[in-house]
C-alpha cells in the first residue's frame, strides 16, 4: 500500500535566522526537543528519505514550518518564500517520486503571492500553497487576500492552512498558558463568504480537523438565513475542506471525524519531525476501516486531490 503524508515540515537557513530564530536559540541553549528538531527540519535529502523508508512512508508533501512567512515584513517574506520554494524545487527535482511541495507565499502582498503560486504550481513540483494562520492579525476572510484564493481556485491548487499563534492580544486574553491551535480561521473564511465567491476552492487542515468535528452539531444551528450564506456551515466543511491525521493518533477523535465527513475527506499525515512517522504509520494500520478505505486515506484521496 502506497503511503502519502501531507503535513511534513522543513526549514531553511534563512527561516532559522528570521521567523524561526526562537527555535534556533532554544536549540542552542537546551539539549531538549528544540535541538532534536533542527537537523530533521533542515534535511530534505538522504536522511529524511532514510527515515521515510524506515517508517514505511513513500511520498511527502513538504511545507515550510510555522510561522512561515506570514509575520515578516514584505521584503523579507518575498526572500524567504523564494528561498524555501527553491529548496523544495531542488528536492523534488532530485527525488520526484518521493517529494512534492506546498508553496510558501509572501501572503501580505497578494499580487506577488499569486505570481509565486502560479509560477510554482505550473512548474509541476508544487501542488498547492501553505499559509500559516493570520497575516499580522489579518485573516484570509479579509477580501484583501482574496486574489490568492481566486488564484488557488483557478489553478485547482488546495491551500493548506496551518495553525500559528494568534495575534498577541488574543493570545493574552484567551490562550495564556494553553495551546492556541484552533480552527477559527476556517470558520472565518466560511462566514466571510469566501466559498460562496470561490465555490471550487479547497482547503486542507491537519490534526484531525483541529477540533472542528466537535462543533458540527452546533454549527448546524447557524442556518443560511442567520449567516446570509448560500449553504449551511457544515456543508462547506464537508465539501470545501479536507482533513489530515497529522500526528493525532487518537482512535476516538478519528471516528468522530469519520462520522462527520466520511472517508473521502480524510488523508494521512505524520507531522514530521514534530511527531513520529513510525507511530503514525502504525496508527494507519489500526484504523477501524476496511482495507479499501484505508488505502483511500493512505494515498487514494491525496492522489485525487493533488494529482499525484
Amino acid at each position: 500500500m502506497r503511503v502519502i503524508t501531507l503535513e511534513e515540515h522543513f526549514a531553511t537557513p534563512l527561516f532559522l535566522d528570521g521567523p524561526g530564530q526562537e527555535l534556533k536559540k532554544a536549540a542552542g541553549k537546551f539539549e531538549g526537543r528544540a535541538m532534536k528538531l533542527i537537523e530533521p527540519l533542515c534535511d530534505i535529502g538522504d536522511k529524511r528519505l532514510a527515515a521515510m523508508d524506515a517508517a514505511g512512508v513513500d511520498f511527502q508533501m513538504l511545507a515550510l514550518t510555522s510561522p512561515g512567512t506570514e509575520q515578516l515584513d514584505a521584503g523579507d517574506a518575498v526572500a524567504l518564500a523564494r528561498e524555501s520554494n527553491d529548496a523544495v524545487a531542488e528536492a523534488v527535482k532530485k527525488h520526484p517520486k518521493r517529494f512534492g511541495g506546498f508553496a510558501a507565499l509572501p501572503t501580505m502582498m497578494p499580487e506577488k503571492a499569486t505570481a509565486e503560486l502560479e509560477q510554482r504550481v505550473r512548474s509541476g513540483a508544487f501542488k498547492g500553497a501553505v499559509i500559516n494562520g493570520h497575516v499580522r492579525g489579518r485573516y484570509l476572510d479579509d477580501k484583501f487576500f482574496w486574489p490568492i484564493l481566486e488564484c488557488a481556485e483557478t489553478l485547482n491548487a488546495p491551500i493548506h492552512i496551518h495553525p500559528t499563534n494568534p495575534p498577541q492580544p488574543v493570545f493574552d486574553a484567551y490562550y495564556a498558558g494553553f495551546s492556541p491551535l484552533t480552527a477559527v480561521h476556517v470558520i472565518r473564511l466560511i462566514l466571510g463568504g469566501a466559498f460562496d465567491r470561490f465555490p471550487k476552492l479547497q482547503l486542507v487542515i491537519g490534526h484531525l480537523g483541529e477540533g472542528l468535528m466537535s462543533l458540527f452539531p452546533r454549527l448546524d444551528n447557524m442556518t443560511p438565513a442567520m449567516t446570509k450564506l448560500q449553504r449551511p456551515i457544515t456543508s462547506y466543511l464537508r465539501e470545501n475542506v479536507h482533513y489530515t491525521v497529522s500526528g493525532f493518533n487518537f482512535p476516538t477523535t478519528f471516528l468522530n471525524l469519520l462520522l462527520e465527513v466520511g472517508v473521502p475527506r480524510i488523508m494521512f499525515s505524520a507531522d514530521h519531525p514534530y511527531q513520529s512517522m513510525t507511530l503514525a504509520r502504525a496508527f494507519l494500520e489500526q484504523l477501524p476501516v476496511s482495507a479499501a478505505d484505508r488505502a483511500r486515506i493512505a494515498h487514494g484521496n491525496a492522489e485525487q486531490l493533488f494529482g499525484l
